[in-house]
């Protein structure tokens, strides 16, 4: 069975047999597309086929472009992995550690023994955290007057650190962190500075903060899947207007247009004509820049947007500057060194530089790490690794 054959055979029975509303899912080497197909629908409650060109709200999908932005910023020696983020956002220097709680519920704060850098906000070890997976950080934030995060306001990404700057590794919220010392550094808007270093070189024109009529007349709706596995539509309400364009979350755009940004990595930081980054630097974009720290599993505090979440589990796993590593073969067939990472709307993706492939799977579903959708992620990987031997 060809590559076409398996992965449409697969993918296709999965809509129908209603796992997903529907999918798009896609796969690359440098050279080129290997497997590209779309199935089921846009909508559950409407008729509007899924097709390839279908715009996703992608996320946590947006971290990794904006690092690479950061990094392009760093080779320009705009900015310092190492300097106090401070230096160039000097509001994280009131940013304290959350030492708990006393005995009426107000949170115990303490300055951070050392200062937070570029690289610990790239890293997720900066002691920033998401209140998804960290009941304390919503607790704190609620005493504090804090904004949730979502809501579009600079002062909701000021919640305290959960432990000192480089002391282990937590998924948060410094990459929107590293999204402003952007703009700071540029001078520009961070999208604007997507557009012009980034989305428009990589020819990505559907991947953007603020999506417009031709955009959202393309867009696959959100679902929910409750406690009993049936999937329903919903609306996830957005501000209208934002203090800051999320680079940790962001962004929407389609398959097609972020497996260009696969692409170029697999090319060295190249795609045509665009050079986004040193072949040095996409050396760094493979490397573990968190020392003996290692990807912890994210337990869920709030189950209706999360599950537990762990990739491969009982195999070790790095952060280097955009991705999440694994440092042992993965069971799909990724070799060792493989990079990915994933929405919380249930989009993934993966690269393979020793391999030299790579793939996007786009599916809309809460919560993440969702019962259907990440086994047919993996089964759709394992696919294209069976069909290349």
């Amino acid at each position: 069975m060809t590559l076409r054959q398996h992965c449409d055979q697969l993918l296709s029975t999965a809509t129908q047999r209603g796992d997903v509303p529907g999918l798009v899912a896609m796969a690359a080497n440098a050279d080129g597309i290997l497997y590209a197909g779309a199935f089921g629908r846009r909508d559950m409650a409407a008729e509007a086929a899924m097709s390839e060109d279908s715009v996703f709200w992608i996320a946590s999908m947006t971290k990794a472009i904006t690092s690479v932005a950061a990094l392009q910023l760093v080779e320009r020696g705009l900015l310092d992995l190492d300097a106090p983020a401070a230096d160039v956002r000097p509001e994280l220097a009131s940013i304290q550690v959350l030492d708990g709680f006393d005995a009426d519920g107000n949170p115990i704060l303490r300055a951070p023994r050392r200062a937070m850098t570029l690289r610990h906000l790239l890293t997720h070890t900066s002691g920033f955290g998401y209140d998804i997976w960290n009941a304390d950080i919503g607790k704190a934030a609620q005493a504090l007057g804090i904004p949730p995060a979502g809501a579009g306001r600079i002062a909701g990404l000021h919640t305290p650190l959960l432990f000192d700057p480089g002391e282990r590794w937590n998924y948060g919220i410094g990459i929107d962190w590293a999204g402003l010392m952007i703009e700071s550094a540029s001078g520009q808007r961070l999208g604007k500075y997507l557009e012009d270093n980034i989305l428009g070189p990589l020819g990505m024109r559907s991947t953007t903060f603020s999506p417009g009529p031709e955009l959202d007349a393309r867009k696959a709706r959100l679902h929910h899947r409750d406690d009993a596995g049936r999937l329903a539509p919903m609306d996830l309400p957005l501000p209208a207007t934002r203090e800051f364009e999320m680079g940790g979350g962001g962004l929407y755009s389609t398959a097609p247009d972020y497996l260009q940004f696969v692409r170029m990595v697999l090319n060295d930081g190249q795609l045509g004509a665009a050079r986004i980054l040193r072949p040095e630097s996409v050396a760094l974009l493979g490397m573990n820049h968190m020392g003996a720290h290692r990807v912890t599993p994210m337990r869920t505090a709030v189950p209706g947007f999360s599950n537990d979440a762990e990739f491969f589990p009982g195999i070790s796993k790095a952060w280097s500057l955009a991705f999440q590593i694994n440092r042992e073969p993965a069971p799909t067939g990724r070799a060792a060194g493989g990079l990915m990472w994933a929405g919380i709307a249930n989009t993934y993706y993966w690269i393979d530089p020793a391999r030299g492939v790579g793939g996007v799977f786009m599916s809309q579903i809460l919560p993440f790490v969702d019962i259907r959708s990440l086994p047919l992620f993996t089964a759709f990987e394992t696919a294209v690794y069976k069909a290349l031997g």
